[in-house]
């Protein structure tokens, strides 16, 4: 496999910080959307169900600066064609995926960071907390954090069909689709 063929490393790089950081949210996040607060803090205590809620929200602001950098590094370098071409079915499904992924990657820590600001509660990256840029509204928040929740379902489904195709290409085609974002290839 030629150079030509692999994304640049930096874009290789991002996409796999961005999956895990992906899979800590949907963790972090379905534990907090499925248990709440208070549950939560019931079986863990205030000092985990604290860390947990500020990792969750770190990971979102994390999400959507890495995200920010693949769309630029997307657009500023060439996207290296698969070899073999993908037919057209694969094509429009591998199009599709990874085009809703981008939307979701990014409106999903927006719509976090907005149903934060509007409970009232702070907006955490690590230990600092960053401006909530909208007031508070419970009432707005409340439907915020339930398409928030929507997406996350979105961001799950949409992930399994895209490590599905992967394995499917690896497995089954056994063709060079994976190895263009592999860091090692």
């Amino acid at each position: 496999m030629h150079e030509l063929d692999h994304y640049i490393y930096p874009h290789r790089v991002l996409h796999w910080l961005v999956a895990g950081a992906v899979l800590l949210a949907l963790a972090s996040g379905f534990t907090i959307g499925t248990l709440g607060y208070e549950r939560t803090f019931d079986l863990i205590g205030n000092t985990l169900t604290n860390l947990l809620y500020t990792s969750h929200k770190t990971l979102g602001v994390i999400i959507l600066l890495l995200m920010t950098l693949r769309v630029i590094t997307r657009i500023a370098f060439v996207v290296p064609d698969h070899d073999p071409p993908l037919n057209a079915f694969e094509r429009i499904v591998s199009t599709s995926v990874h085009h809703l992924l981008y939307l979701a990657l990014i409106v999903m820590p927006l719509l976090g960071w907005a149903a934060t600001a509007t409970g009232g509660y702070p907006i955490e990256f690590f230990k600092w907390h960053l401006p909530g840029l909208m007031g508070e509204h419970p009432a707005l928040s409340s439907q915020l954090y339930i398409w928030h929740g929507r997406i996350g379902w979105a961001i799950l489904v949409l992930t399994v069909l895209h490590v599905a195709g992967a394995l499917f290409h690896w497995r089954i085609k056994r063709d060079t689709v994976t190895k263009r974002m592999s860091l090692f290839d």
